[in-house]
């Protein structure tokens, strides 16, 4: 059979499975801040006002990322909605998780020429139930996508790099272009990620003749076909202050700055790696000793040239959140799966064992302690998904560890089941029912219910989350307490105010008093903003009919 073409079975149980991993909690957790509001009311503006060229955050241009993951949401609410300019946050949300059901196929798909289908199948599994590529699966941003893109031009690369006397066909060297088209428009570090890992390559082959193989002189015309028509279009509309904020400002200024304040050490990923690649990250650190076996094997050093570069770098840059090193996570899981699936695996010595053991079972109940404390701290009461999840999480780890001792499938398939009940809990269950934490539909459902007139308009002062524009609306006026009172005074009849208490709600009151009026509360909404992460009071108010003296 030509390994090229895996049984559809095995291709379609692993969508299923990432389907099944990736779908709870998908339309029921509401829309995060600041990051994934910010993306989907972006969006929300481009069908708004038919301006598809210029990003923008109501008023505020937003020349932080390319316009493909912006694209792509407009067009799944456009079509989905059949042509309204807004839906529910779930269809902003449709092209990350079809980007993460594709980044684990493709997983499959690299692995499958890298070190057989077995491996590529294992990894694909892991790709599927690791921490990290869930939670971006549920987040509409650029993450998901970008990895199918990485995973697109590393497949590729794999068959051009490994198989020389093998035909590549015109198909399949098209495919890197245009995945490396789609993510340059979706986010540009993907020519980091590709070009730094041939440059590996290139340093320790001293030799790049096999990129031939990928057609340069048809593939990169169809690569500027996709990129040029919008990077032309975007330095006329702003006058190249585009590429100024996004080059300039958003990729080199967090070489040397935290942006913020996501600043972090060299180091950082090394330790937020064993939870954002749970529940499999021992198994990569059980195979480092296999990796240095066999660190003279094609594949493996395709691995390392894939790995190494973009995470030096990212431990060199000032700015890091746990998501930064996702595009190499598929190389590092191959690896993990090959040491698997692979019988003749040297030995590992004791101290290699008690440390992954160990680190599966510190990791394992810190995690479970979060999972059941933060809702008892938020709430006050234990929730029954974080009960769920936790067992989940402690079985998680004890089949885990039954894996450490013993690689083989069956272990594999009970930490995926186990991974998959403690995800039911975390995003069906418990994440959805945090209602303190969602203050943002709070805040829609305690407008709705008493705004004065149909087209009144919002003024926040304090609480001024991007979650709260979307669900809100774009007109939506964020500030302090003094822009609230102005509001109010500016419509006496329509307009209605949001403070916090504290500050801003004593700015609001004697900014109205300087004007010689009063203000009347109509709500009041208690919770937890954990952007800030502190407690938070919200008090509506209408500008009262009392006037007096200033």
């Amino acid at each position: 059979m030509n390994p090229e073409q895996p049984l559809r079975k095995v291709w379609l149980i692993l969508a299923l499975l990432a389907v099944a991993a990736f779908i709870q909690g998908f339309a029921s957790i509401p829309p995060f801040d600041r990051d994934e509001s910010r993306y989907v009311q972006a969006s929300h503006q481009m069908l708004e006002t038919g301006d598809f060229i210029d990003i923008r955050f109501q008023e505020e241009a937003r020349h932080k990322k390319p316009v493909g993951i912006y694209w792509m949401q407009a067009a799944t609410v456009h079509l989905l909605t059949g042509g309204q300019d807004t839906g529910p946050i779930w269809m902003y949300r449709l092209p990350s998780l079809i980007g993460a059901v594709a980044a684990v196929l493709l997983t499959a798909w690299a692995g499958l020429a890298l070190f057989g289908p077995g491996a590529g199948t294992v990894a694909a599994v892991m790709m599927a139930t690791c921490v990290i590529l869930g939670v971006e699966a549920r987040m509409a941003k650029t993450d998901a996508v970008q990895l199918a893109c990485v995973l697109g031009c590393f497949g590729v690369l794999a068959r051009a790099y490994l198989r020389p006397d093998r035909a590549l066909p015109l198909s399949t060297a098209m495919l890197f272009w245009v995945a490396l088209g789609i993510g340059v428009l979706v986010k540009g570090v993907i020519l980091m990620v590709v070009g730094t890992a041939i440059l590996a390559l290139w340093l320790i082959d001293r030799e790049v003749w096999w990129l031939r193989r990928l057609r340069p002189a048809l593939g990169l015309p169809l690569f500027l076909c996709i990129i040029l028509p919008w990077l032309i279009a975007i330095a006329i509309a702003t006058k190249g202050a585009f590429f100024g904020t996004a080059v300039g400002h958003e990729f080199l200024g967090k070489a040397t700055t935290g942006h913020e304040n996501h600043a972090a050490p060299p180091g950082y990923f090394l330790v937020t790696f064993w939870l954002s690649f749970w529940p499999w990250a021992p198994l990569v650190l059980l195979s480092l000793p296999l990796v240095w076996a066999r660190r003279h094997e094609a594949a493996v050093r395709f691995c390392l040239a894939w790995i190494l570069p973009t995470w030096v770098i990212h431990e060199l840059v000032v700015t890091k959140l746990p998501h930064y090193t996702l595009p190499v996570l598929p190389a590092l899981a191959l690896l993990a799966a090959a040491m698997v699936v692979n019988n003749s695996r040297p030995a590992l010595s004791r101290g290699w064992v008690w440390a992954a053991t160990g680190m599966t079972i510190i990791v394992s109940i810190a995690f479970a302690g979060v999972i059941i404390g933060f809702p008892v701290q938020l709430m006050g009461q234990v929730q029954p998904g974080s009960v769920l999840a936790a067992l989940a999480i402690l079985a998680v780890a004890g089949l885990t560890v039954w894996l450490i001792r013993v690689p083989r499938g069956n272990a594999v398939a009970g930490v995926t089941l186990a991974a998959l009940t403690a995800y039911i809990g975390i995003f069906a269950m418990a994440l959805p029912n945090l209602t303190p934490m969602w203050l943002s539909p709070q805040v829609k459902q305690v407008f709705d219910e008493n705004k004065p007139c149909p087209g009144s308009i919002l003024a926040a002062g304090g609480y001024n989350e991007p979650s709260m524009v979307f669900l809100v609306g774009t007109q939506t006026r964020l500030g302090g307490g003094e822009r609230v009172a102005a509001h109010l005074l500016s419509d006496p009849t329509c307009a209605i105010g949001m403070v916090t208490t504290g500050r801003e709600e004593e700015a609001f009151q004697a900014a109205l008093r300087a004007a010689g009026r009063e203000a009347r509360l109509v709500a009041e909404l208690s919770g937890f903003n954990y952007s800030r992460g502190k407690p938070a009071i919200l008090h509506f108010y209408l500008l009262s009919d009392r006037v007096i003296a200033p």
